[in-house]
């Protein structure tokens, strides 16, 4: 091996030991939306540590979570699927006391976890929204109906705009979620969308489906 090779490959050593792991548990979405997350707070603004997940609340999944950045980009405000005539608030989602991800007040709102990359730094951003409520259609009823190549735009505090174009679509069963392909680490800034979707279980109240919107940058401004 030569020496420049060596050299690459300590580096990209370094590079993964300094990435924090964690470990993430989606169960089924609620009729509300919700995305449960076992995650929690390490002290920092940006770090998250593993939490104890009883078995019974899902799949676990090893998921590597990038390490917190000196130089953030501007907060996620407003999100725009010109497909799907969609216009809506972004409201920061932090942690329930028992670790799950708490879901939007608002049917009309979108929410963007605030533990994990924001849209336009490397990693997935990732959003939720509610799919319906008991009055009818939420801000995700039609998510399920993006195709590749749609445009998801992202307003920032400073009044820049992020667009990312959808990749691909996937709809999982609540109790098979892949936790680790939907939230692990990626080197570009990607962006998730998610919702529950599915046959609505009356007997559990939630629903047995997911739907992600895989969808990566296309351009800045």
């Amino acid at each position: 091996m030569t020496p420049r090779r060596e050299s690459v490959l300590s580096e990209e050593r370094r590079r993964d030991a300094a990435l924090l792991g964690v470990t993430i548990v989606v169960s089924g979405l609620l009729m509300l939306g919700g995305v449960t997350l076992a995650l929690t707070a390490d002290g920092g603004t940006d770090g998250v540590n593993a939490v104890p997940v009883d078995a019974a609340a899902g799949p676990r999944a090893s998921v590597t979570v990038q390490a917190p950045r000196r130089h953030r980009v501007s907060l996620p405000l407003r999100i725009a699927i010109p497909r799907l005539g969609v216009r809506a608030r972004i409201v920061r989602l932090g942690l329930s006391g028992d670790g799950t991800l708490e879901v939007p007040d608002n049917f009309a709102d979108t929410g963007w976890w605030s533990g994990g990359s924001r849209p336009g730094e490397p990693g997935p951003a990732v959003v939720a929204g509610h799919v319906d409520s008991r009055r009818g259609p939420a801000v995700f009823f039609r998510l399920g109906s993006l195709r590749r190549g749609d445009v998801i735009r992202i307003g920032r505090r400073d009044g820049t705009v992020v667009r990312f174009a959808v990749q691909r679509l996937a709809r999982y069963p609540a109790g098979r979620f892949p936790g680790g392909r939907v939230y692990g680490a990626t080197r570009r800034p990607t962006l998730r969308l998610i919702t529950c979707a599915g046959d609505f279980d009356r007997s559990t109240g939630r629903y047995r489906d997911i739907t992600v919107v895989y969808a990566t940058l296309v351009a800045r401004r």
